[in-house]
């Protein structure tokens, strides 16, 4: 047997410290890397580290799954293809609603909001919140009188439905009310058409009582839904004219209208004014072009023309203004020519100056008005429409 020397002995000794040195070091860096791994590291062995049965090896970066990124809303699609500030991305909710979100501006008035039909129901608007849907509550009925307003760049819109019986019991008659001039004086103009020139502020009085009464503004598409029987409207409703556009209509009247939020249509002589609107909530729409004139036989042009040549003046105007829906006829003068040079020219309404109410079943190529005179009060608007 081999003596082993004392020199050998404190060589051994000293191997077996590193051995241990070098094992701590390894189990350090393991814990540090936050693995749970313990290795049998073993001098001059070439097998593997082993994994103790508890423990779990870290995923390198390549196994660590990529995200599924959370998909956007139809409202937020929309949203985003825009940088405009004021854009609002507004839904549609409620019984049988299917519809795609729309782009709005905040600040302006809503434009071109669906009108759903169904068969055995009428539409009653679009409302703020399912209650005020369900309730019919008119203050809180929303349309393209109404200015658009959200938050975070969003809002939704509820529906409300009617039965037909509700509605024909409902028996709304709206009316159109006619203005034309205006003056500041209280005694009004003179002349023959001293009775055009409403007194300003007998105008802003009606304005206020209309406002503060709560009466509900359609738009022109809901003036013809109504008329199809497919549209709620209550009675407390009522749209507000002026005809010519008149200088006087637009440095008296158009101001108060837009400070008192109220949806009002200018008609304009297209070929006298081809300016855009004075305000955000004057509608301009047509007088025709060129036919607020007298033809042969001296009465207006309308009734004089062929109704290709009715249908070119207001296709003429309509590029002007940019838009259609509604003619209203100088001097109220129409005849069944009229009436198809309207359709050839693509117009769905004509409204005449006879007296009365449009009502369901009402003919749209001849909606009647309530004219107002000077000298007509308060009161006297009362009267006329509730």
């Amino acid at each position: 047997m081999k003596m082993v020397t004392r020199a050998q002995r404190r060589r051994q000794a000293s191997r077996r410290v590193r051995l241990r040195r070098t094992i701590a070091v390894v189990i350090a860096v393991a814990v540090v890397a936050g693995g749970v791994t313990v290795f049998a590291v073993a001098r001059g062995s070439s097998s593997p580290p082993v994994a103790d049965a508890d423990s779990t090896i870290a995923p390198t970066p390549s196994d660590t799954p990529t995200p599924t990124p959370t998909p956007l809303t139809p409202a937020q699609a929309l949203l985003a293809t825009t940088t405009d500030p004021k854009a609002c991305a507004v839904s549609f909710a409620g019984d049988g609603i299917v519809l795609d979100p729309q782009l709005q501006t905040q600040d302006v008035r809503y434009e071109k909001l669906p009108l759903p039909r169904a068969e055995g129901r009428v539409f009653a608007g679009w409302y703020d919140t399912p209650a005020n849907a369900s309730a019919l509550t008119l203050p809180a009925r929303i349309n393209g009188a109404d200015l658009v307003t959200c938050t975070d760049r969003q809002r939704t819109l509820h529906a409300a439905w009617t039965t037909p019986e509700a509605n024909a019991a409902e028996d709304a008659g709206i009316p159109i009310l006619m203005y034309h001039q205006f003056t500041r004086k209280p005694e009004g103009e003179d002349g023959w058409l001293r009775g055009n020139y409403a007194y300003v502020g007998d105008f802003d009085a009606q304005m206020a009582y209309i406002q503060e009464s709560g009466f509900y503004l359609p738009t022109w598409d809901e003036v013809s839904a109504f008329i199809d029987g497919a549209l709620f409207l209550p009675k407390r409703s009522v749209v507000i004219t002026d005809d010519d556009a008149d200088s006087s209509w637009l440095e008296l009247a158009a101001p108060i209208v837009d400070g008192r939020n109220l949806l009002t249509t200018s008609f304009v002589i297209t070929s006298a004014r081809s300016e855009g609107t004075p305000n955000r909530f004057v509608l301009q729409r047509s007088h025709t072009h060129d036919m607020h004139r007298a033809g042969a036989n001296g009465k207006g042009r309308m009734v004089n023309d062929d109704a290709d040549t009715i249908a070119a003046d207001l296709q003429q105007s309509a590029a002007i203004l940019g838009a259609k829906e509604v003619v209203a006829y100088p001097f109220g003068h129409y005849d069944d020519t009229t009436k198809e040079g309207l359709r050839r020219a693509g117009f769905e309404l004509g409204r005449t100056i006879e007296p009365g109410y449009v009502r369901i079943g009402t003919d749209k190529l001849a909606l009647p008005v309530i004219r107002i005179n000077y000298g007509m009060s308060v009161d006297d608007l009362k009267a006329a429409i509730g």
